[in-house]
């Protein structure tokens, strides 16, 4: 029982992960014309498609996407706690995977990043989304620490 809470809990957590992947690229503004653009949208489409119809955008947030991440994280607070009731702290669990998944995104887009800048010869089409990603966050990191001897310790 506990390996199917552990597949199931991972499984929930990559595609919220992607889901607000799906977000943040979005109020990057990234480019979606790149073919790893082109994978996370053709992922998430079967389920942000029909409701996107029903829940409009809040400007450049998706607000489609963070509901059904939302929705995810109280399913996986569910598996997680083996309770079926929606007490108080089944949402507060919930908004708390959410924002553990976000920091855990944060985590991951600026490390693969990192190892991709060091390792890679030319600019992959990840390489380019990753850095559009994580341009918004790292610029006011760089005014106050500037890169020294051309090494960049924001990251």
């Amino acid at each position: 029982m506990n390996t199917l809470t552990f597949l199931l809990s991972t499984v929930i957590e990559l595609y919220t992960m992607v889901l607000l992947l799906r977000v943040w690229m979005q109020w990057a503004r990234c480019d979606f014309y790149n073919p790893f653009s082109q994978f996370v949208v053709k992922i998430t489409q079967p389920i942000i498609g029909p409701l996107r119809r029903i829940i409009p955008p809040m400007g450049p947030i998706d607000s489609a996407s963070l509901l059904v991440a939302f929705i995810l994280s109280v399913i996986k607070a569910i598996v997680l706690f083996k309770v079926i009731t929606f007490q108080a702290i089944i949402w507060i669990a919930a908004v708390l995977i959410l924002l553990k998944t976000i920091g855990l995104l944060i985590f991951w887009v600026l490390l693969v990043m990192a190892i991709m800048s060091w390792v890679s010869q030319g600019r992959s089409p990840i390489e380019y989304v990753l850095i559009q990603l994580a341009e918004p966050l790292l610029s006011p990191i760089r005014r106050i620490l500037p890169a020294m001897g051309g090494i960049d310790f924001s990251p």
